[in-house]
This record gives structure tokens, C-alpha cells and sequence, in this order.
């Protein structure tokens, strides 16, 4: 009895551990099985990288419309 009650605590405690860690990484929006102790990207470094993926991404719609433009016109 006493080393069935061993075993699920320690169960338990492994599953605790691991749920944290998954969830942390759910969290941060990372892959689950990266490390969730590796050093986060700050919010400002976070910003500017999304603002210039946003300024990238308009550049290319805008050609793309451009372009269709240009062929419309032909």
C-alpha cells in the first residue's frame, strides 16, 4: 500500500513539473518543448521586431497590388 501511495505522489509531482513547464512555454508563445528558463525577448526588442515583420509584410501587399494594377492596365 505505502509504495503504491510512493509512486503516484511521485507521479504526480512529475506531472506537476512538466505541466509548468509546458505552460510556461504556452505563455510566452514558444515551441512546448523549448527551455522555459531561456532568456525572454524584451517587450521594446518584441515591438520594434513585430513593427518591422508589420512594415514588411504591407511593402509586399502593396507591390503585389501594384503589380496587379500594372497588369490590369495592360
Amino acid at each position: 500500500m505505502t509504495q503504491q501511495l510512493k509512486t503516484i505522489f511521485i507521479s504526480l509531482i512529475i506531472g506537476v513539473l512538466i505541466g509548468m513547464a509546458l505552460g510556461v512555454n504556452i505563455g510566452r508563445e514558444k515551441p512546448l518543448l523549448s527551455n522555459p528558463f531561456a532568456k525572454q525577448e524584451s517587450l521594446l526588442d518584441k515591438a520594434k521586431r513585430l513593427g518591422s515583420e508589420t512594415v514588411e509584410e504591407s511593402g509586399k501587399a502593396l507591390e503585389k497590388a501594384g503589380q496587379a494594377l500594372q497588369d490590369k492596365a495592360k
